[in-house]
């Protein structure tokens, strides 16, 4: 195994050695992007996750990142292309050796909990992932071809199309809701004194009719005793 030490550039930013950051170490790797580029992008795909029972936490570029997010990030904001090797039922097919893995191109491993950087034939971890050639490889992201990179910087462009578009509509919203407020606030200045006199009227006129069914009453028990009295 042609195994080459490679933290992706960590040290140029951080002292710690021990941490999990095989997902932003393997993408620098393989992409050689700057590893704080990589490492401030993971960070900001993970605050899309949503917790649950399963996942209790969120996905950090220094202590661990969820496969589902590492795969959005790889695919939707860098376009590499994901290509599986093993499917459900069939079993492992290919294995971390030279022999069953590209010998030119980068790539970027996902293995069994880990992510390292596949590149010319030779490994790029901070150490030698491999067992022995017996690690089973999931899958892999290859670089994308110039037309599928065309591609993805069109989905790019639209998806930011779009979202210029929406701003714009949230904007022309907020200024409607704006300008109706304060046609409101006009109105009511305007007719104030107007409404001010009409509900002093109504208190009258509510008074009035309070006061009436108070004698109401009276007058219909009257009524009743003089008529029984008549039928004596």
């Amino acid at each position: 195994m042609n195994y080459i030490y490679s933290t992706g550039g960590r040290e140029k930013y951080f002292k710690a050695s021990s941490v999990r950051d095989c997902v932003t170490r393997a993408i620098a790797n393989a992409t050689d992007l700057d590893y704080l580029e990589i490492y401030n992008g993971i960070n900001s795909e993970a605050k899309k996750e949503h917790a649950s029972k399963r996942k209790r936490t969120t996905s950090s570029a220094r202590n661990g990142v969820y496969t589902a997010t590492a795969k959005r990030y790889i695919e939707r904001t860098l376009g590499w292309v994901w290509v599986p090797l093993m499917s459900i039922g069939t079993g492992c097919q290919v294995h971390l050796c030279k022999e069953e893995l590209p010998s030119k191109g980068s790539y970027i491993l996902n293995l069994s909990g880990h992510f390292s950087c596949w590149k010319d034939g030779k490994l790029y971890d901070t150490y030698d992932c491999s067992r022995g050639g017996t690690r089973c490889v999931y899958g892999y992201w290859r670089e994308p071809t110039k037309e599928e990179r065309e591609m993805h910087q069109e989905c790019l462009n639209q998806q930011q199309k779009y979202k210029n578009f929406v701003e714009m509509k949230k904007q022309e919203l907020a200024q409607k809701r704006l300008e109706v407020k304060k046609h409101n606030e006009k109105i009511k200045k305007k007719y104030a004194s107007r409404i001010n006199k009409l509900r002093a009227q109504l208190r009258k006129l509510e008074k009035e009719r309070d006061s009436q069914m108070l004698e109401t009453p009276k007058m219909e028990k009257d009524s009743w005793a003089m008529y029984t009295c008549e039928e004596d």
